[in-house]
């Protein structure tokens, strides 16, 4: 019986990836139900304490690479730090505009968040009275690495559930 929980539970986290996918906490959600079938299934001792704390440590890992993809492209590319937090901010912003106004499932987020990226870092370039060339270009950086960023997430979100896949089953 505690094979087939297994195996649901595995599907489950599958599930949780997917809707990482779709700009949703889906490495969190693989995580707490994860935690909270090793609560459930203590007895069973499936998942270690360091199974579970290397999976929260991958997952916030996870929230840092997204979340300063667009400076780290912007500062890369020249920019200064008002272009990255407008990059941070921006990346935001566009992520959630481009979810609801772009209708195909994380398309719409990634280029919405590249899109945000774009615009909050070029702005704050050009309210620095940085030439439009120089400011696109630290935008464009932004783009790109908010793009990295999300991907980056998103692979880790994947290397969570294969963590959990092989502790699952393996003694």
């Amino acid at each position: 019986m505690l094979y087939i929980l297994l195996a649901i539970l595995i599907i489950v986290n599958l599930f949780w990836l997917l809707l990482a996918l779709l700009g949703l906490p889906g490495n969190w959600l693989i995580v707490l139900s994860t935690a909270l079938f090793a609560w459930w299934r203590w007895d069973d001792d499936v998942f270690s304490i360091y199974c579970l704390a290397a999976i929260i440590i991958l997952a916030a890992l996870g929230e840092i690479f997204e979340f300063l993809g667009a400076a780290a492209g912007s500062k890369k590319a020249g920019g200064s730090l008002r272009a990255s937090v407008g990059a941070l901010f921006g990346g935001i912003a566009g992520a959630v505009v481009g979810t609801f106004t772009i209708p195909i499932p994380f398309l719409g987020t990634l280029i919405g968040a590249a899109g945000g990226a774009f615009a909050g870092s070029s702005l704050m370039e050009l309210s620095k009275g940085k030439s439009l060339e120089t400011s696109t270009h630290v935008g464009a950086h932004a783009g790109l690495g908010q793009i990295k960023g999300i991907l980056s997430k998103i692979t880790v979100g994947f290397i969570i559930w294969i963590v959990v896949t092989i502790a699952a089953f393996y003694p």
